[in-house]
């Protein structure tokens, strides 16, 4: 598949593999986290939600710091109760996978995992629910970043998982762009699922995390577009490059499942795309978030022919109930390629 004069690689001639040991296994914050902690995460002091959420976190992860001594009769005052789980809503870019991260390295247990919403799904698939269930059992901690309900059968598969989980003694923590009462909304018929959802609510404290989109400060706001000479040159910068055309990719992913695509990248060090065009169904657009995704959390540089990747998706679909998955693929779309 690798071409020793060129160093390309193609994806649409990958067909990944991924065990549900692996898939578990892999459950650890992406290669970028890997040293995140709270101290090294910057608050804008513009936005004083996100120290305030630092704060809160610091104490959900390894407790209230100790209480400064008082006279004979001073008591320590009682710190209120948390939920087992800490739910961090926010828009894009604010720092919430940091601070998840964080949470992660901070909280002292061998048995913890951290993973995408996709991730989790992706192995009750993989493995069934109840070994899902039997393996995950007992974990001190589950982190959930990017929490999204996007059909009925992830909505109950997760309310249950969480639930079963959070009675062995298991904390959450997850991140979102959406309120956990407010998730499924405009996407499938919620209201059908209204005890599930507000059930699972429950079990969070929701914490708002304001502030600007750390990716696109340096930027303009909008992904490049290369022409044929400087995409090859580009490419050939990187000592293995994917090249594939956007619709070919685009066909490919339909036959890979989500949870192989952090495989189909593997030992690339940049994504080239030809001739990439808007897409207009909803089955394509949102395979490609999940592949987005991936790309961004391995910290790959994308270059690109065609149609400006910031503009991929269209209006229509940016009005849909999908809205704020796709402006979040837009954000690590414009940053991935400016990387």
């Amino acid at each position: 598949m690798t071409s020793a004069a060129t160093g390309i690689v193609h994806l649409t001639e990958r067909q990944p593999q991924l065990s549900g040991e692996e898939m578990l296994a892999s459950l650890v914050p992406p290669p970028q986290f890997d040293d995140a902690t709270f101290e090294s995460y910057r608050s804008d002091p513009s936005f004083p939600s996100q120290e305030g959420a630092k704060q809160t976190l610091v104490t959900f992860a390894v407790g209230a710091p100790p209480a400064k001594r008082g006279g004979f009769f001073s008591r320590k005052p009682k710190e209120p109760e948390m939920k087992p789980g800490v739910y961090l809503d926010g828009g894009f870019g604010v720092g919430k996978t940091h601070l998840l991260a964080a949470i992660y390295h901070a909280v002292p247990a061998r048995r913890k995992y951290f993973g995408s919403f996709i991730e989790y799904t992706a192995l009750v698939g993989a493995l069934g629910y109840k070994q899902t269930v039997d393996l995950l059992r007992g974990s001190a901690l589950l982190c959930i970043d990017e929490f999204e309900l996007d059909d009925p059968g992830d909505t109950m598969v997760m309310t249950r998982l969480l639930g079963e989980l959070v009675a062995s003694g298991t904390r959450l923590a997850a991140t979102s762009n959406t309120p956990p009462s407010a998730l499924g909304e405009g996407r499938f018929a919620a209201q059908d699922f209204l005890r599930e959802i507000h059930a699972m609510s429950d079990r969070f404290e929701t914490i708002r995390i304001d502030g600007v989109d750390f990716r696109q400060r340096s930027f303009d706001g909008h992904a490049p577009v290369l022409d044929e000479g400087e995409y090859e040159q580009q490419l050939a910068a990187f000592r293995i490059a994917s090249d594939d055309t956007f619709d070919g990719l685009i066909s490919h992913l339909a036959h890979v499942h989500p949870s192989r695509y952090i495989r189909l990248i593997d030992g690339v060090e940049a994504i080239g795309l030809r001739d990439v065009r808007q897409l207009t169904d909803q089955s394509e657009a949102l395979r490609f978030v999940a592949f987005v995704d991936r790309v961004y959390d391995a910290q790959l540089p994308i270059r690109a022919t065609g149609t400006a990747l910031d503009q991929v998706f269209g209006e229509a679909m940016l009005a849909g109930g999908y809205r704020k998955k796709y402006l979040r693929a837009i954000s690590r779309l414009v940053a991935s390629t400016h990387a």
